[in-house]
């Protein structure tokens, strides 16, 4: 869609991470859909018929782990495009620099004071929403290796079908969120369990929702107050800046 008059077009996003950014909305509510399922079974398939019948829990961990496994691909292709994309390459953004401070703390009072104050250039990321989505990403990291943590749990045999090196290699990569869970529900003193993984893991899930929340709030927020169309970005990849007096188009 072409720029209307008074405005200038700015690529923001490519199609690949829109296709990302879409395939992680459906992935993340079949992951808390099925995960609430996990913790606490609250349906079944037919009310006449039992759940254990139907494999109702076999499905939904089925579900909830291929997702995970989608989610893992898909935060690979970002970091890679977080680095190297053709459009936006936002990782200087949370350098910890005296520019990314001052931009950062700038966009936060241009969002309490209600845009009153707007001292930086909103054409491209900025250092707040960058960090936003960092802390976005490291929520999702502490949760898939927790989420490996249980799973690998679950192989009592310490077996699997594709061979000993899997459950070896979950272990060594996740067996340090045992004590750091413990660590985080207050229960060290009673040593290390796998229940404190799966408290770690849900409260991890409700602070997800909490993110999902105020960055669905702050786009539309953004778009109302900036008047930029920064919701058409996850869209067409990008936004309209309006053309300042003086300023070439």
């Amino acid at each position: 869609m072409k720029a209307k008059p008074g405005y200038r077009q700015v690529k923001r996003r490519t199609g690949a991470l829109r296709i990302i950014h879409w395939t992680n909305v459906i992935g993340m509510i079949a992951a808390i859909i099925t995960g609430l399922y996990i913790a606490d079974p609250y349906y079944q398939a037919f009310i006449a018929d039992s759940a254990v019948d139907k494999y109702v829990m076999a499905w939904n961990r089925w579900i909830h782990f291929m997702f995970a496994i989608i989610f893992d691909v898909t935060s690979i292709v970002v970091v890679y495009l977080t680095f190297f994309s053709r459009v936006e390459r936002p990782w200087t953004k949370v350098i910890p620099n005296k520019k990314n401070f001052i931009e950062f703390f700038e966009v936060l009072l241009n969002l309490l004071t209600l845009n009153t104050r707007k001292k930086f250039n909103s054409e491209h990321n900025d250092s707040f929403n960058i960090a936003y989505f960092f802390l976005f990403h490291i929520l999702m990291i502490w949760m898939l290796l927790t989420g490996l943590q249980m799973y690998v749990h679950g192989l009592g045999s310490g077996l699997s079908s594709i061979g000993n090196w899997w459950p070896w290699m979950l272990h060594l990569v996740t067996d340090w969120t045992l004590p750091v869970s413990s660590w985080m529900a207050g229960s060290t003193a009673t040593g290390s369990n796998i229940m404190d993984v799966r408290i770690a893991h849900h409260t991890t899930m409700w602070l997800l929702i909490t993110w999902v929340v105020f960055h669905i709030y702050y786009q539309f927020w953004r778009t109302i107050f900036w008047k930029e169309g920064d919701i058409s970005i996850i869209v067409g990849g990008s936004k309209y800046v309006k053309i300042e007096d003086g300023e070439n188009k």
